[in-house]
């Protein structure tokens, strides 16, 4: 029985796995090539917009906070229950991070909190889209104009396609994108920022330049990802696979999505170009970008359904039009229930649980968040368990899933 889960490769299909092995094998083709410019044009066709390509999304943010060149110790307004990668790129810029708190509804800033926290010194908002779930950014675009502050909109969680959301992008001054391993789209690892604005895309445009290229071995480790993974989830539930992922750490095999330095609050000021290779397997999916969404529609509904029947207790704002990255419940025993379906093969621990900065190891007090200060962020972050939406997740799977979760 295969595992049902967050992180064990969730895009890695076996489309994807043989383009890795396609790309493991041409290592002229990891750091330079095509790809990166396709991907780059296919992004600025979608958003008809500058596209600026790094290594990672927060990489790409510290560019763009330094491209912008607010004054040293500029606020930059952030919601609570959000991961570190942002906190850490906005202090590497110079820049202060401020915590506004969320609206349960949505997982997303709460414009009236956000009103109150805003000062002189506020010069941008980063709206995240928790999950996907659509944050009201025509709402955060108002008060920006009111106040003369950039918005900068995180599409991590969520890119549109065809059929929408129609609303992604169209408020904002610039966006992020990034292509890890459990995003909207995954190409193991790298980002983007979509520039509106030709001052600051000329800056952008000298960032990416400056920017180093991956090393080699590091290009190799994150080529080996599909298959390590792909091999270790089909014999997890024989004990094979947790053997097998601790090997390939402790061989240093697997890089790290947030590494130790990053947990203590510090990102190196070293920007790093996306891989070719990365590019490539961003681009296939970008591709597929409405096969994927539809998928994760497809299995939103069926918990919309679920959370109805069993009265769930579920952010309000969520629509079966949503692709969700992950459908959020709220229980009271959270901890309780992950460590309690781990003895059926489910794995729920997605890094967004347990504290207000995720993951819950990072060293909150580097972060610049005051615990209290956004309260209804640390009672959902206390009180989420999210169930995956992700392409290899099947419709199977989440029915046996729902099933444990009533049981």
């Amino acid at each position: 029985m295969k595992p049902i889960h967050h992180t064990f490769g969730p895009h890695i299909t076996l489309p994807y796995l043989l383009e890795s092995w396609g790309l493991l094998l041409s290592p002229w083709k990891w750091r330079k090539g095509y790809d990166r410019e396709k991907l780059r044009s296919s992004i600025q066709y979608w958003f008809d917009a500058k596209c600026f390509l790094f290594s990672s999304g927060r990489e790409g943010m510290l560019g763009l906070l330094r491209s912008l060149d607010f004054e040293t110790g500029s606020e930059i307004i952030v919601q609570g229950y959000t991961c570190v990668a942002l906190p850490n790129a906005i202090h590497a810029a110079g820049y202060t991070p401020i915590f506004v708190d969320i609206d349960p509804g949505t997982l997303n800033i709460h414009s009236g909190d956000l009103e109150k926290k805003i000062t002189a010194r506020t010069k941008a908002i980063i709206c995240q889209h928790t999950f996907g779930v659509i944050a009201d950014t025509q709402k955060l675009r108002e008060i920006c104009d009111k106040n003369h502050i950039v918005l900068i909109e995180d599409l991590a969680h969520v890119l549109p396609d065809v059929s929408g959301p129609d609303s992604l992008g169209i408020n904002a001054d610039y966006m992020m994108l990034s292509f890890g391993r459990d995003k909207a789209i995954s190409g193991i690892c790298g980002g983007a920022i979509v520039s509106k604005h030709d001052m600051v895309s000329d800056e952008l445009e000298e960032e990416e330049g400056r920017a180093k290229e991956m090393s080699l071995w590091s290009t190799f480790r994150i080529l080996l990802y599909p298959s390590i993974y792909a091999i270790s989830r089909t014999v997890y539930n024989m004990g094979l696979g947790k053997i097998m992922l601790v090997v390939s750490r402790k061989l240093t095999l697997l890089l790290p999505i947030i590494n130790a330095k990053e947990k203590k609050g510090t990102q190196s000021p070293i920007l790093k170009k996306m891989p070719n290779a990365c590019a490539a397997l961003a681009g296939r999916e970008l591709k597929n970008m409405h096969s994927i969404n539809n998928h994760r529609r497809v299995l939103t509904k069926l918990y919309i359904e679920a959370a109805e029947k069993y009265h769930w207790d579920t952010p309000g704002s969520i629509s079966p039009d949503f692709p969700l990255q992950k459908f959020p419940i709220l229980t009271e025993d959270a901890d309780a229930m992950r460590i309690a379906l781990k003895k059926h093969n489910i794995y729920l621990d997605d890094g967004w649980t347990g504290s207000t900065v995720c993951p819950r190891s990072v060293q909150l007090s580097t972060t610049g968040y005051s615990e209290g200060s956004c309260p209804k962020a640390e009672e959902i972050a206390a009180s989420i368990v999210t169930l995956p939406t992700h392409i290899t997740m099947t419709t199977t799977q989440a029915k046996r899933l729902i099933s444990h979760l009533q049981s």
